[in-house]
């Protein structure tokens, strides 16, 4: 039988209209008013606004959490679970969630925080680049003060963050196919952002972890762990460190993984996977309809 990881996509994966076929359904009306007492604001309603409040890091975060918890619950009704869960930045907060280290309330009300807190810091920028050669980006980061990998998605596509001097400098003198400023509030997954995450340690210290049902691999150390001091740790880290996708895509083969799902909106993780795994079973589950055609 088929060992199967479930992946959760973070930031960047949202759309308008995402969800719009859970809301009548009786577990996500139950869900969706649990979430508005929360965040006194409407999923759904954001979700659907077509002038794309969804892209808003505020609104953006909580309701990516809330939709691919949704989606994970539908899973688990029709008996499907995972033997390794990963997230993707926000999305390894669905990921503990899914793994039973906390339960929906206590994971939204930390994402709400973070979203406050990262929505606030207006330091610095991020910068996507593809295509390019992975040392001269190497030599390049390390000999530019300023900037860092913020993500590490797969061999051809990294994230830099920064100050705005030091990214410009990166994206001017290493060559590749392109390379695109994030429309993002600051530099995430970097030293600059480092206020917040201190201010957030404060907000999850607070909080009680359980161990994990099932091995989570966190975007600061892709090695699998259940854990709860130590997955707590992990995410501590993770609003200032690098989010280490490549590593974490490595990993599955070798944890004798054959299926990744994503479970989340869009297919931005599995075409990550793809260019760096290739023998993997890829499946995504972002819809109603792909949950009640999934096979396992």
């Amino acid at each position: 039988m088929a060992k199967t990881a479930w992946v959760f996509p973070g930031q960047g994966s949202q759309s308008v209209g995402m969800g719009a076929d859970l809301v009548t359904l009786p577990l996500a009306e139950a869900r969706f008013a649990i979430a508005a007492d929360i965040l006194s604001w409407s999923v759904p309603q954001i979700c659907q606004s077509e002038d794309d409040k969804v892209s808003n890091t505020l609104y953006t975060q909580p309701c990516l959490y809330v939709i691919e918890s949704l989606l994970v619950d539908l899973l688990r009704e029709r008996g499907f679970s995972p033997e390794v869960v990963a997230g993707h930045s926000l999305g390894e907060y669905v990921a503990l969630y899914a793994a039973g280290v906390f339960d929906f309330s206590v994971g939204l009300r930390l994402v709400q925080r973070r979203a406050e807190l990262m929505a606030q810091s207006s330091q610095g920028i991020m910068a996507a680049l593809m295509g390019f050669d992975r040392e001269a980006l190497d030599d390049a980061i390390a000999a530019t003060e300023g900037v860092v990998l913020a993500n590490d998605n797969n061999p051809g596509q990294v994230v830099i963050s920064g100050t705005i001097e030091a990214v410009e400098q990166i994206m001017e003198t290493v060559k590749s196919k392109r390379a695109v400023k994030l429309n993002v509030s600051g530099a995430f997954h970097s030293p600059l952002i480092a206020p917040a995450a201190r201010e957030f340690q404060d907000v999850l210290e607070a909080v009680e972890f359980a161990s994990a049902q099932v091995p989570l691999l966190s975007n600061v150390d892709p090695t699998p762990a259940t854990d709860s001091a130590v997955l707590k740790q992990r995410l501590a880290a993770q609003m200032t460190g690098p989010v280490r996708w490549r590593e974490i895509s490595l990993a599955l083969p070798d944890l004798a993984i054959d299926k990744v799902v994503e479970v989340g909106p869009g297919a931005v993780l599995t075409g990550l996977i793809k260019r760096t795994c290739k023998g993997l079973t890829l499946a995504n589950v972002g819809t109603l309809a792909q949950v009640e055609a999934f096979g396992g």
